[in-house]
């Protein structure tokens, strides 16, 4: 068993965009990163890369819609390390562009939740246990801005027009989990917020995004390393409040 002092975190859908960056950032402060993938292949690779940078990551096979997946990951966590201080839920799937609500079909909504909502409850309470172990556990929930009703509401913000039935109700889902879930452990050291990393240049953002995932990976980042009078049961983009 490793040593009990070192942060230990695990991001999913970290084989690639802002989950790997978001991995290469907490294992540039020291921190044990787990790179979970559905892909075992890719998240080899993905590992092999930052630790020819000389960090201290390790792949690990996560399906998020997996429960057995799911289980075999935390019962390795907890035989290998004991404890999770970090939990960042990044995986997530966009489900194509045409997601008009008179006209999506059903089954693509649900695959759309399985993986940006459902999934993350799946892997949040199998990791609680191991994060109540922590002195000071830190979940981070990847949201957007698309996930924002009072943004979708008004006409003259940037994202009005971008009405992605399936995603954007997914995300708006996420983040009433982030706002139950803070009550619920309010009493405790654990933080639990969501983050609006923006559009970033990945695969789902594409080449015409604003950001680069290195400058999308700092809120869920900073999110994940909050100290502890930090902030719980927020939306944060660019380290600041946004509205739900």
């Amino acid at each position: 068993m490793q040593s009990n002092d070192k942060k230990i975190a695990l991001v999913t859908g970290a084989n690639k965009g802002l989950g790997f960056e978001i991995s290469r950032q907490l294992a540039k402060q020291g921190i044990t990163v787990l790179i979970g993938a559905r892909d075992e292949t890719k998240g080899k690779e993905a590992a092999e890369k930052l630790q020819a940078e000389g960090f201290d990551v390790q792949s690990i096979k996560l399906d998020v819609t997996d429960t057995s997946t799911i289980e075999t990951v935390a019962k390795t966590v907890e035989e290998k390390f004991a404890k999770l201080d970090i939990l960042v839920n990044n995986a997530g799937i966009l489900g194509g562009r045409e997601q008009l609500p008179s006209s999506v079909s059903v089954a693509s909504v649900k695959e759309i939740f399985e993986t940006n909502f459902f999934g993350v409850i799946s892997v949040t309470q199998a990791f609680l246990p191991l994060l109540h172990k922590s002195p000071a556990g830190r979940i981070v929930n990847v949201s957007s801005g698309l996930g924002s009703l009072t943004q979708h509401s008004d006409p003259n913000h940037a994202l009005y027009d971008t009405k992605l039935l399936g995603y954007n109700s997914s995300k708006t889902a996420l983040n009433a989990f982030t706002v139950t879930l803070a009550y619920e452990l309010k009493d405790t050291p654990i933080k639990v917020n969501s983050a609006d990393p923006d559009s970033c240049k990945t695969d789902m953002g594409t080449d015409e995004a604003t950001y680069t995932a290195e400058q999308g990976a700092d809120t869920p980042v900073w999110l994940a390393t909050l100290p502890e009078d930090g902030p719980t049961g927020g939306f944060f983009n660019s380290r600041k409040p946004i509205p739900w």
